[in-house]
């Protein structure tokens, strides 16, 4: 056993922000002394007066455990004997010359109590069988540009809820079968969580968490969350988890003034408060917080076989000025809005994601116009594998909530993305985000009678799954259900009872199926020799049409899109002679549709020297018709 949590090196590469494996050295690690065992406790804790750990080992006695402060190093350690896994614990921190310590959390804590309580708890040495090496082995197709990439963004929590009243959530274990069992049926190709670090608050849905390395306890431990994670490769689903090194939360027992002073946040309000979100900001600009945060990072991919990091509120991170007025924010040190820290501290997660994880995958959550966010470090990047496309889902969301007599009027906001479509690699996203608070849910935010919204939302999915990028629809989004997101409640899986709803359902299964087998709707997600209009300028038709394009050797898929309630006889060029057979029609009865328009396949006929279709369009819908060679 070494006699020191961090060795001489490993104290250098800290306090370099280079110590990778932080979490090896860091926290609670159980061990043996002189034949006893025990757990080592280390914390960095740099300006405290003094700390001890206080847990059921001791009786929560403050004088009974005290950590010694390593040499020039502001990291405190001790070895506690009969100190084991399952057990609770806290750092008390003396600061400031005050008599009375302050009771913190482990920042490096793997397990922590179920929350309204909030100790950590000593996790034992995780002891998991992994079984998916058949998938980290080829995982790396699964994630590419040209790779067909369907997420179903899920908060666990409320996707499905325990019959019995003794258990409050569905368990990692039990999502690693039924949850496993949906997606895979449903032919999404990933699973996204929202945040699962450990959080205080159920109502910020993981989005303020306290315990950056350990998994919530709502669902059980950290092998139960490997169990899940193993049990969906070797289903062949991938696992993204939502990252945050943005911002946490105020709450005492976390990282806010951690030794007495502010150590993981910025000390200025200006720089280190988020005004939008009552939370602290990350001192990046700190290396041993950077170090924090990087080390994390790492820690999700290696130690629990994550397939890639969704990395949320990337342009509070970027911006110094994000959502403040003049006089509210401080420059970087050239007198930009910038945040060259935060930038330097992205590029760095990613290049370390990328090449110490083969076949990982990582996503940025950014709205804003900052350049090259899905470009490599070395050309200038932010070095993410992909963007989520906020401009796209602003834009035809507003268009969809138009009354389609107006529609004509707002016709470039369905086409302006492809104007910017291919400057990222884009993920085309139906979040959590946009359907609580008062949004609504997908079915209600489109018009008229009941009829017209289902059509409406199932258009809007086939022209969603037409359109270049990556999909990501948020649970309850395929079930069209009528109510808005509630995380305290499940899904409303009771309405599939109606042919409707089911409907929808059996439309998203589909179309989840046409994208994955149809290499021309995603081999060219990212590029824009995949796209090109067949008419884009039907605006007093409300009428869109396309070609999704492979290589040489993939059926060509023309894609047409009807969005008003009129049927339409419409005519399109098109660059191949022959049979187009017509694969996916939203309207089909097997979709709650009016069945017409079934034609079964369209043949072209020549004219002027044009190849020609003639396509019956049924009110709103979207259809798909395929090449055959």
């Amino acid at each position: 056993m070494k006699p020191t949590q961090l060795d001489d090196l490993e104290r250098h590469l800290f306090h370099e922000g280079k110590h990778w494996r932080l979490w090896e050295t860091l926290g609670a690690h159980p061990t043996a002394a002189d034949g006893t065992a025990g757990c080592r406790f280390a914390v960095w804790a740099p300006n405290a007066d003094g700390v001890a750990v206080v847990g059921d080992f001791n009786r929560w006695d403050t004088s009974a455990s005290s950590l010694s402060r390593q040499q020039d190093s502001g990291v405190w350690e001790v070895f506690v004997p009969h100190a084991q896994p399952g057990q609770c614990y806290k750092f008390a921190v003396w600061s400031g010359g005050n008599s009375e310590p302050v009771f913190k959390t482990d920042p490096m804590a793997k397990r922590a109590e179920l929350p309204p309580a909030n100790a950590s708890i000593i996790a034992a040495t995780a002891d998991h069988d992994w079984q998916d090496g058949d998938w980290l082995s080829t995982r790396g197709e699964a994630n590419r540009r040209d790779a067909a990439i369907s997420i179903y963004e899920v908060h666990l929590g409320s996707w499905r809820r325990p019959w019995t009243s003794e258990q409050r959530y569905i368990s990692y274990r039990e999502a690693a079968e039924s949850l496993v069992d949906y997606v895979v049926d449903m032919g999404f190709t990933h699973i996204e969580f929202l945040p699962i670090s450990e959080f205080p608050f159920d109502g910020s849905w993981g989005y303020q968490p306290i315990g950056m390395y350990a998994p919530t306890s709502r669902y059980g431990n950290p092998d139960d969350l490997r169990a899940l994670i193993d049990a969906a490769h070797q289903r062949g689903i991938g696992i993204l988890i939502d990252w945050v090194p943005a911002h946490f939360p105020e709450d005492e027992h976390g990282l806010r003034q951690f030794d007495g002073t502010a150590l993981y946040e910025y000390a200025d309000p200006k720089e280190g408060y988020h005004q939008d979100w009552n939370t602290l900001i990350y001192n990046f600009d700190r290396w041993e917080v950077a170090n924090f945060l990087i080390a994390n990072a790492l820690y999700w991919l290696e130690s629990f076989h994550i397939d890639g990091l969704r990395v949320d509120a990337v342009a509070s991170m970027l911006y110094r000025d994000y959502s403040r007025n003049d006089g509210e924010w401080l420059p970087n040190r050239h007198g930009g809005r910038e945040n060259l820290e935060a930038i330097a501290l992205l590029q760095k997660m990613n290049t370390l994601a990328y090449g110490e994880n083969e076949g990982i995958a990582t996503f940025a959550e950014e709205s804003t116009a900052f350049p090259g966010v899905s470009r490599p470090v070395d050309s200038g990047g932010l070095g993410f594998g992909f963007k989520w496309n906020m401009g796209w889902m602003n834009d035809t969301l507003r268009y969809m909530a138009e009354d389609p007599i107006n529609r004509r009027y707002h016709h470039h906001l369905m086409t302006f993305g492809i104007h910017y479509g291919f400057t990222e690699n884009f993920v085309l996203p139906i979040s959590h985000d946009e359907v609580v608070h008062g949004k609504g849910s997908m079915l209600n935010k489109m018009p008229g009678s009941e009829w017209e919204k289902f059509a409406n939302l199932r258009a809007y999915y086939g022209y969603m799954w037409g359109h270049p990028g990556k999909k990501l629809l948020f649970m309850g989004c395929e079930l069209a259900q009528k109510a808005e997101w509630n995380h305290d409640g499940e899904l409303d899986w009771h309405c599939l009872q109606d042919p409707a709803h089911s409907g929808v359902q059996n439309l998203v299964r589909d179309l989840n199926r046409l994208y994955r087998t149809q290499r021309a709707l995603h081999l060219l997600d990212c590029e824009p020799d995949g796209f090109v209009w067949v008419d884009g300028n039907a605006a007093d038709e409300s009428l869109f049409a396309w070609l999704r394009i492979g290589q040489a050797s993939d059926a060509p898929v023309l894609v047409v899109v009807n969005m008003t309630p009129v049927e339409r006889q419409c005519t399109f060029d098109v660059p191949r002679s022959g049979v187009w057979r017509e694969e996916l029609n939203t309207d089909a009865t097997i979709y709650g549709g009016t069945g017409k328009g079934n034609l079964g396949s369209v043949e072209t006929r020549r004219e002027d020297g044009v190849d020609r279709v003639d396509i019956y369009l049924p009110p709103l819908s979207t259809l798909f018709f395929v090449a055959e060679s």
